[in-house]
């Protein structure tokens, strides 16, 4: 396994829209391996391909305090279940460092293809529910930002730009 590069906005390349996945094979087993890698060395609880530069529809997600309740969705899709919405607070591995409440709906059902290729069909509400349409949106070359404010979104926007600067500054 191995650690892959996390993209951060404003980084045009996250806004690329994922191909679905034509087969599960072992290159895919070894992208989701090195995704759960990647996102529990960053302390996430969901990784989307496109934020590691791959424009396929894999997602790895993990809520569990141990890492041990994995969960791959690849060419995920979902259906609202319930109109009621849920405000929660989100953050982005690929906005790191801000966080602000967004409103999802409560219940999905869920329909994807697991590791080995195989469909699942599940609900999911809660955190669940709202980590999966975050993830989803990715595969759409949408960030959380985008529910925000445009004030509020420019700000994380130059905040993030800075802090990328200085750290390319530091790196000469």
């Amino acid at each position: 396994m191995s650690k892959l590069n996390i993209l951060e906005f404003p980084d045009p390349r996250l806004r690329t829209i994922a191909e679905p996945v034509d087969k599960v094979d072992d290159d895919i087993r070894k992208l989701v391996d090195d995704m759960f890698e990647t996102m529990y060395d960053a302390n996430g609880i969901g990784l989307a391909a496109t934020q590691v530069n791959v424009h396929l529809q894999v997602v790895v997600i993990d809520l569990s305090e141990d890492n041990s309740e994995p969960l791959v969705l690849i060419n995920p899709r979902y259906q609202v279940i319930e109109d009621e919405l849920d405000e929660m607070q989100e953050g982005c591995l690929s906005v790191p460092g801000f966080y602000d409440t967004v409103e999802r709906p409560r219940r999905i059902a869920v329909e994807s293809l697991d590791r080995h290729g195989n469909p699942q069909n599940f609900e999911a509400d809660g955190l669940l529910a709202v980590c999966i349409q975050h993830e989803l949106d990715h595969l759409d070359g949408k960030l959380f930002v985008d529910y925000l404010s445009k004030l509020k979104r420019q700000r994380i926007r130059t905040k993030l730009e800075k802090q990328h600067k200085q750290e390319q500054q530091v790196q000469r």
